[in-house]
């Protein structure tokens, strides 16, 4: 495994880490708790000690399995959980993606903040997270002294910011790199998902912010779960995305077996991976573990040939071109 300092602090993770979500949530992902304890388990013997969660994946679940599966090399591994959703109000409201109302109130956050620490059965966090926060949240001077606050009385090490809940946001993402200088940002990055995580990359430089990255096989399209004719089932939390985009989606994985065939020695997942983790500000990247066969695999990623300058630039001209689909479109039949 490989190791990186988040932006200029000097706290090392490793550079795969493991987002709980995929093991705490009901609506997509492991819903035997004991197995994705296991699997949490088997990352940290396998290298990781980065452990990305929130406060309200499962409604404390995602905290709760943390502690239990790891709570005895708690000062060995790197937690990051996140804050700024009242599911205390409101979790019963929630379902799938839904989202619940937010509060980054100082009370609310002090609340959210002890709680967390409660459930993590630790006294300190790593990285306490805004959870996708909007702007009016990052121009707001009390929550940030409530934070640093959080800082002197020792509970939390670092704050950074998670965008979300979907790809975009780069006003928030610049206001947290420029204005508050938060050493940590989550983005959402992936060959096929690259915009506007590029803007990131410089301001993440000029700034000292260790960048986050998720979903880095764009769910599944990169990791070779999905292949041509697939239906999303109902209950995927991907099917309010139209078939045509998944079609589509895969015409371009198809233009990427340069990657990882032709005798290359990595797979198209570790391809994916090795994407992200190419660029200097990249701290860690959080792929979706479903299974011990993905978990052996994309943990490996970084021991697998990084990605050359060429292979780079081919990606980068497919992606400047929408992977030349247009070109390649059936063209209308005639009457």
């Amino acid at each position: 495994m490989e190791y990186r300092n988040l932006g200029s602090t000097n706290l090392r993770l490793s550079a795969v880490g493991f987002g709980v979500w995929t093991v705490s949530t009901s609506w997509w992902g492991i819903t035997d708790e004991r197995y994705g304890i296991d699997l949490l388990r088997r990352a940290y013997d396998l290298g990781i000690t980065f452990f990305d969660t929130a406060d309200i994946y499962g409604n404390g679940k995602g905290e709760t399995m943390l502690a239990d599966a790891l709570g005895h090399v708690r000062d060995k591994i790197v937690i990051g959980t996140k804050f700024g959703y009242d599911f205390y109000s409101h979790g019963h409201e929630r379902t799938g993606h839904k989202e619940l109302p937010q509060d980054f109130s100082p009370a609310f956050v002090r609340r959210a903040c002890d709680e967390s620490l409660r459930r993590l059965g630790t006294d300190y966090i790593d990285i306490y997270q805004l959870h996708n926060p909007r702007l009016p949240a990052l121009q707001s001077d009390e929550l940030f002294e409530t934070l640093e606050e959080l800082k002197r009385e020792g509970k939390v090490r670092h704050y950074s910011v998670a965008l979300g809940p979907d790809i975009g946001w780069q006003d928030e993402g610049l206001a947290a790199m420029r204005e508050r200088r938060v050493p940590g940002l989550q983005i959402i990055y992936s060959i096929l998902e690259q915009d506007p995580a590029r803007s990131f990359f410089p301001v993440a430089g000029e700034c000292g912010t260790g960048l986050l990255t998720r979903v880095p096989h764009a769910s599944g399209l990169l990791d070779g779960t999905y292949k041509p004719g697939t239906a999303l089932a109902a209950t995927d939390h991907r099917s309010h995305r139209k078939q045509e985009w998944l079609e589509d989606s895969l015409r371009k994985v198809s233009r990427l077996d340069f990657l990882y065939q032709d005798g290359s020695e990595r797979t198209i997942g570790q391809a994916a991976m090795q994407f992200a983790l190419v660029q200097p500000t990249v701290t860690s990247v959080l792929p979706n573990f479903l299974s011990e066969g993905q978990l052996q695999e994309f943990a490996s990623a970084v021991d697998t040939p990084a990605l050359t300058e060429e292979e780079l630039n081919r990606i980068a001209d497919l992606y400047d071109h929408n992977f030349y689909l247009e070109e390649t479109a059936a063209p209308a039949q005639r009457g």
